[in-house]
């Protein structure tokens, strides 16, 4: 089986990073323990390590008879993803908050991938064949309590409206108020308590990555239903 974590963050070792590998780890598990035999297939794309731009609007994927039709045309370091992921088994997609959205990378990353399937019809139809179960899982500074006073649950909801109507139920985890500095000390950032944060990394961040972890499985239970 194949499983893909797409990282949309900038950092390799951050808050983002170890939420996608537990729900790696919970993929694996899942499947390890229905079929010990079964070889899986773990990648990691990190999107800042590659080189790409967001969609051009050629409307290359909408030609009739066209060459490229329900595919992007492009020819940068997606084109290889996107064939991959239409033979994988699960995704999930990570991505710290910047000003009230998902990273630039994701954003160019989902444009991409969900716009090349997506039907100029009157149901919205999908040309996607793999039906791939996914999960989106966010981090930030936001604390949990105030999530509902910006515009943000409107934009994420919108997301994965189209993830799903282009391939199947998206899961959705959201990390609030995360350890952002390694040493505040070093930063302008009055707005944030210190110990508070640690006291949330030391106590909840821990939770958060055993829901990771269980979403996971959750996707590789999706995923063998799918065999």
């Amino acid at each position: 089986m194949k499983f893909y974590a797409i990282n949309g963050s900038p950092r390799k070792a951050g808050n983002t990073v170890q939420v996608l590998k537990k729900v790696e780890s919970g993929f694996y598990d899942e499947v390890h323990e229905k079929f010990p035999n079964e070889k899986i297939e773990l990648n990691f794309i990190n999107l800042y390590s590659l080189n790409y731009t967001s969609c051009r609007s050629c409307f290359s994927c909408k030609r009739l008879n066209g060459k490229s039709y329900g595919h992007c045309i492009i020819n940068d370091d997606l084109k290889e993803i996107f064939r991959d992921l239409e033979t994988a088994d699960a995704m999930v997609l990570g991505s710290p908050i910047y000003l009230m959205d998902v990273s630039g990378e994701m954003k160019s990353f989902i444009d991409r991938l969900i716009f090349q399937y997506l039907v100029y019809d009157e149901n919205n139809s999908s040309l996607a064949e793999n039906k791939l179960p996914t999960a989106c899982v966010y981090t930030m500074n936001i604390k949990k309590e105030d999530y509902d006073k910006f515009s943000l649950p409107y934009t994420l909801n919108n997301l994965e409206s189209f993830i799903s109507n282009i391939f199947s139920k998206v899961y959705s985890l959201k990390v609030f108020d995360t350890y952002q500095f390694k040493d505040y000390s070093k930063f302008k950032n009055s707005i944030f308590d210190e110990e508070e944060k640690l006291q949330q990394k030391l106590n909840q961040f821990p939770k958060d990555l055993d829901e990771a972890y269980n979403l996971g499985r959750k996707l590789a239970k999706d995923a063998i239903n799918n065999l």
